[in-house]
């Protein structure tokens, strides 16, 4: 049954892509974020998906007349930098099988947030794909708050299986960095009934983020409210609920979580910390070996016996710092770092364009909340091997997308709304009819 509904509901995104080349970039981000093709349990599951629509994307691309601009924003190019730079670190990889499996995949994700910036022409495109950021990881955050709380905390979340974000840490830091755009939502819905729902959603996913026993993620969430108090427009009322939903939700986990998270003031006897540790001094060695750095897939067991403090044992980089280090060298990881660091002076800008405009508040907020999902990435990740995870880069076409189309390219705005592409649609009964034309000489 799951299958059918997936393979339906993918045959009917089809039409509506040749329409609007966009609706297949929100398609594509969606089956990445969510993987609801891993809720099923036949065909679908291994299905290529997310293939398939990018080539029918990039078919529609090249058969739309729509206008389409990449705008040369500092973001931009600095990702497109970076990408020059992975395909450099790619041919002259260490390993060129696992470089292989590696750039198959993350090549891919560039592409479509190339392409996502480029057919993005609208407000209504820019909220369109927050909105579906916002559901595609919601789901899960919804999902795994209830499993929280029905287990009393003692059963970890998950994501969805032979995904990014599989296991408990990578959908800790993947439910977080979604937060402050559910806040957004819960804030901008146009209906009651949607505010309530984007509402409970965002504390659901904080409740999963929590439950997913990553000491990461809780690092992560201590730094982002701090952000999301000095990000707010109200921040009394933002203090407020931080400082009323926080207690509540610590002290309402068992003793083990509490346990686990004590662990990260001992960190010299646990054995993960002081596995991440050497190998981070593993990619410190390699990029001073190879200044190209060790390509991708160079965290290996074979690379470890040759690069690392201790041989004997393997970690993957545990960080997207030392991802990027280890895999492009410190070159890619200050094209990493300036990536980031114009995404935000860029997310600042729209923010400044805003002021003093109440038909922008909407922009001006979504701005600061995806500076405040970046401080989120930024400092989980900081544990986590997710650096071409593709929820970060959305979040960062967001911000690309809101400078587009409100500074660099406003005449874009009136794009008329997304309709059937087959047939004419009847008049609407309260269409004045055009008037009779007048005889000559009356």
């Amino acid at each position: 049954m799951r299958d059918a509904l997936i393979f339906l509901a993918f045959a009917c995104i089809i039409p509506f892509i040749f329409k609007r080349p966009v609706v297949g970039a929100l398609a594509y981000a969606m089956f990445s974020l969510m993987n609801p093709h891993r809720l099923s349990y036949g065909t679908a599951y291994d299905f290529p998906f997310a293939m398939l629509l990018c080539v029918i994307t990039l078919v529609s691309v090249a058969l739309s007349r729509e206008q389409k601009k990449i705008p040369p924003s500092p973001p931009v190019i600095m990702l497109g930098l970076l990408c020059l730079w992975m395909v450099t670190t790619f041919l002259f990889a260490q390993d060129p099988t696992r470089a292989m499996v590696v750039g198959d995949r993350v090549y891919k994700i560039m592409l479509m947030i190339f392409i996502t910036v480029l057919t993005v022409r609208s407000k209504r495109d820019v909220q369109a794909l927050a909105l579906t950021v916002a559901i595609s990881l919601g789901f899960w955050g919804f999902k795994g708050g209830f499993h929280t709380i029905l287990s009393g905390g003692r059963s970890g979340v998950l994501g969805p299986a032979d995904s990014f974000i599989s296991d408990n840490n990578t959908i800790a830091l993947a439910l977080l960095v979604t937060v402050p755009v559910l806040v957004y939502q819960s804030s901008h819905a146009r209906t009651k009934l949607g505010r309530w729902i984007a509402g409970g959603t965002t504390l659901l996913t904080v409740v999963a983020t929590i439950g997913s026993y990553s000491r990461g993620a809780l690092v992560g969430c201590v730094a982002m409210a701090l952000f999301l108090w000095l990000k707010s427009t109200s921040k009394l009322k933002t203090g407020l609920a931080i400082a009323l939903l926080a207690p509540v939700i610590l002290l309402s986990m068992p003793e083990e979580w509490t346990g686990r998270m004590h662990s990260i003031n001992n960190y010299e006897e646990d054995e993960s910390a002081q596995g991440r540790l050497n190998a981070w001094e593993f990619a410190v060695n390699v990029a001073n070996q190879f200044p190209l750095g060790g390509g991708p897939g160079i965290f290996s067991p074979d690379s470890f016996l040759k690069y690392a403090p201790n041989p004997e044992t393997f970690h993957v980089a545990h960080s997207i710092y030392f991802q990027m280090l280890g895999e492009h060298g410190w070159f890619g990881l200050a094209l990493f770092l300036a990536m980031h660091a114009c995404t935000w002076r860029t997310g600042s800008r729209v923010i400044r364009h805003c002021e003093n405009k109440p038909e922008l508040a909407w922009a001006s907020m979504l701005a600061r909340m995806c500076q405040v999902s970046q401080i989120g990435y930024l400092v989980a990740g900081a544990f986590l091997t997710l650096a071409y995870y593709d929820l970060a880069y959305y979040v960062m076409a967001i911000v690309i997308t809101l400078d587009k189309v409100l500074i660099r390219y406003p005449q874009d705005d009136d794009i008329p709304p997304l309709h059937l592409p087959f047939g004419k649609r009847k008049a609407r009964r309260d269409t004045p009819k055009p008037p009779a034309s007048t005889p000559a000489g009356i």
